[in-house]
């Protein structure tokens, strides 16, 4: 289901509670409403759209890819780096790293461990901030 996108400083200032698998409904919306705001968006968090749980997704062609209670556990080779988001106005600069590790819960709850680099590990860290609490 397409979920309106919360502007609301407050809300997506608070940090997001852990996914279970009773969220799994959370990672079709995320990805629904992605894909309605593809024009103009890469990637959300739950937050974006009312559901204060750790799930972002992510656009990672040919498919969009749902995280459930992503961490990064290694990252390296920092840089500065200048975001939009589809939640508020204008940009902001973010300190940012080239290169990640990720790991998650898959759609099928099955913990992965993944690296990311560039482009991809930017936007993973982007969605990450959202679901501490980061407005960025």
């Amino acid at each position: 289901m397409i979920r309106p996108i919360v502007r609301d400083t407050f809300f997506l200032g608070q940090k997001s509670d852990p996914a279970t698998t009773a969220d799994r409904a959370v990672g079709r919306d995320l990805r629904d409403t992605l894909a309605a705001h593809r024009s103009g968006c890469v990637g959300m968090a739950a937050n974006m759209i009312g559901v204060k749980k750790r799930v972002i997704v992510v656009s990672l062609p040919p498919a969009d890819l749902v995280m459930y209670n992503p961490a990064i556990v290694l990252r390296d080779t920092p840089y500065e780096a200048e975001e939009g988001c589809l939640s508020l106005d204008g940009t902001r600069r973010a300190t940012r790293y080239q290169n990640i590790t990720v790991e998650y819960r898959d759609e099928a709850w099955q913990k992965r461990r993944q690296r990311y680099s560039g482009w991809i590990a930017q936007i993973i860290q982007h969605e990450l901030d959202h679901l501490e609490g980061i407005v960025i």
